[in-house]
């Protein structure tokens, strides 16, 4: 699947919302390239690091490569449901953006065992 068509398939009513979290990493990361190597949009620093985002069924996740990168998010934001390397925000969850700006800057410098 493209990018683009990857886009086109998420539900009007998530897609603003998923938009602002791609324009949020863009704007941290504006040399970011972005590419569907994990079968969603995966954004990535050069051979630094890499963040991803994916359209679920009940919700939007932000993934990275482990639980280093999301365990400051997790302590400051424990009603927000985390996987071990990702977070997973619901259609009304508030975005905190300050400490999702954190989460990405952790993935895309992330170390050595992150980088494929």
């Amino acid at each position: 699947m493209t990018l683009d068509a990857y886009l086109q398939s998420i539900p009007h009513e998530r897609r603003q919302r998923f938009d602002t979290l791609m324009q949020m990493i863009t704007d941290v990361y504006p040399q970011a390239t972005v590419d569907m190597q994990y079968r969603m949009p995966t954004f990535h620093n050069g051979d630094k690091g890499w963040c991803a985002l994916a359209n679920q069924k009940r919700y939007i996740s932000l993934y990275t490569c482990g639980q280093k990168n999301i365990a400051d998010f997790k302590t400051r934001h424990p009603q927000i449901q985390c996987g071990k390397g990702c977070i997973n925000l619901t259609d009304t969850t508030e975005l905190p953006i300050a400490d999702l700006k954190q989460v990405i800057d952790n993935a895309m410098h992330a170390s050595e065992q992150c980088r494929k």
